[in-house]
C-alpha cells in the first residue's frame, strides 16, 4: 500500500514542492513543465509485457538507462533547460523510490 503512494507522491508532488519554492511566480508553468518528464515512460510501451509490477525500470527500460540519466542531470546545467531536467531527474527519483520496495 505503502509503494504506489511514495511512488506517485514523488512523480506528482515533488515537482509541485520544487515549482513552490524556486519558481513562485510562474509555479503553475514550472509543474506544467517538470510532469511532462512522466513523458519517459512511453519506453515502457516497447517491453513486453508493457507492465510488470515486479520489473525495476531504472537500467531496463531505455529512457531509464544511467547513459540518459548522465543526460538528464547535464539537462539541470544550462537554464534554459533546467526544468525539463528537474522533472527527468525528479522522475528517476520515484522510480529508484518504487525499485527500493522491490
Amino acid at each position: 500500500m505503502l509503494q504506489p503512494i511514495a511512488h506517485y507522491g514523488c512523480h506528482f508532488l515533488m515537482p509541485l514542492v520544487v515549482a513552490l519554492i524556486w519558481y513562485k511566480p510562474k509555479w503553475m508553468m514550472a509543474y506544467f513543465i517538470m510532469i511532462l518528464g512522466m513523458l519517459i515512460d512511453l519506453d515502457h510501451l516497447i517491453a513486453t509485457p508493457v507492465f510488470d509490477p515486479n520489473r525495476c525500470s531504472i537500467n531496463f527500460h531505455p529512457l531509464h538507462t544511467y547513459y540518459a540519466m548522465v543526460f538528464y542531470i547535464l539537462l539541470l546545467i544550462p537554464k534554459k533547460t533546467r526544468l525539463i531536467g528537474l522533472g527527468l531527474v525528479i522522475h528517476i527519483i520515484a522510480d529508484v523510490v518504487d525499485c527500493s520496495f522491490m
